[in-house]
């Protein structure tokens, strides 16, 4: 029976949502997390621990993670731009904590271990479907990690502790920390407030997931029989677009007065996956779309909830990191 439920980066974009569906659903959840966004993401509640930690700190790991049952790590220095900034740091906390991580959780008595990859980690396929089978060329460090830790994780699969690990593509919409760095938060944030939105190139393809339907995944990996996730990997997407039709579809639910500007791009990159094994093997099917994402944040906008969305850091984990500067 799984019942207690620890979330590294459970004070982040994903995890601040996951921790609140978990609540919802009746399980005694710990969080262990850096907090550089506040801690007040984070709802009170009597089954919830937050803990202000660093998944580095094996003296904090090993009086922890005893007596819960599974553990979601998704810490990590997140996307491409936030590693490059400082890539000791990134390696230290995506890499070098990761095994004593897997090893302490084992030790522990953790039963199932879900591990937040990231589908970066195929590096650019010319297939129109790049499944699990695909052989991994990442081309950033931040990749690199992702793919090593898998590696890492499936070596500690057994009987007794189950892993499985997932790689989502981009996830989109509204979070209490919410990311407003990425594709399809980008666009909408600049529509909304700036009735103009800028595409560099735009025939790139863009994986995105809906952060409900991210977290709605994690629960059910939480509830599935160890014999169908045992040792597995998982592409986690929904819809794959280029950024172009992305911006249309953020034009058809902000409103006709958005102006949309093409500019030329270097970055060429495309990414895009197929997510029929997930659907195939433990009936996972996202039932949210990017439109979706898109209109939950505009109702957020009009809530009030983003304010200075332009300009405060908090929103864009580059220049968080830099006010900071964490070590």
């Amino acid at each position: 029976m799984i019942k207690n439920i620890l979330i590294t980066g459970g004070a982040g974009y994903v995890g601040s949502i996951l921790t609140r569906r978990l609540l919802e659903q009746g399980y005694h959840v710990t969080v262990i997390d850096l907090m550089i966004y506040g801690d007040e993401v984070l709802p009170e509640h009597p089954d919830l621990k937050k803990i202000k930690g660093d998944i580095r700190d094996i003296n904090l790991l090993k009086n922890t993670i005893a007596g819960h049952d599974a553990i979601i790590h998704l810490a990590c220095i997140s996307n491409d731009p936030s590693f490059e900034l400082n890539p000791e740091l990134g390696k230290s906390i995506n890499l070098d904590a990761f095994e004593p991580l897997v090893r302490i959780a084992k030790e522990s008595g953790v039963k199932r271990f879900i591990y937040a990859s990231s589908s970066s980690v195929y590096g650019i396929k010319d297939k129109p479907e790049v499944t699990e089978d695909m052989v991994l060329e990442p081309l950033t460090d931040y990749s690199k990690f992702k793919a090593m830790c898998e590696e890492i994780l499936a070596g500690y699969q057994s009987p007794e502790f189950t892993t499985v690990t997932i790689r989502p593509a981009t996830v989109c919409g509204y979070s209490p920390r919410l990311r407003l760095d990425l594709t399809v938060n980008i666009l909408t944030n600049l529509a909304v407030n700036k009735g103009e939105i800028t595409v560099f190139g735009g025939q790139q393809k863009r994986p995105n997931l809906h952060i409900e339907d991210m977290a709605a995944l994690y629960l059910l990996l939480l509830e599935l029989p160890d014999d169908k996730i045992a040792g597995k990997v998982f592409n986690a997407g929904y819809e794959n677009h280029t950024v172009s039709e992305i911006a249309g579809m953020v034009r058809t639910t902000i409103g006709p007065q958005v102006q949309i500007v093409t500019s030329v791009s270097n970055d060429n990159r495309s990414y895009h996956i197929s997510s029929a094994k997930i659907k195939r093997e433990i009936g996972f099917v996202p039932t949210h779309s990017i439109t979706d994402a898109i209109q939950d944040l505009k109702n957020a906008f009009d809530s009030d909830l983003i304010p200075n969305s332009l300009t405060d850091a908090r929103y864009f984990n580059v220049k968080q990191m830099q006010n900071i500067n964490l070590s």
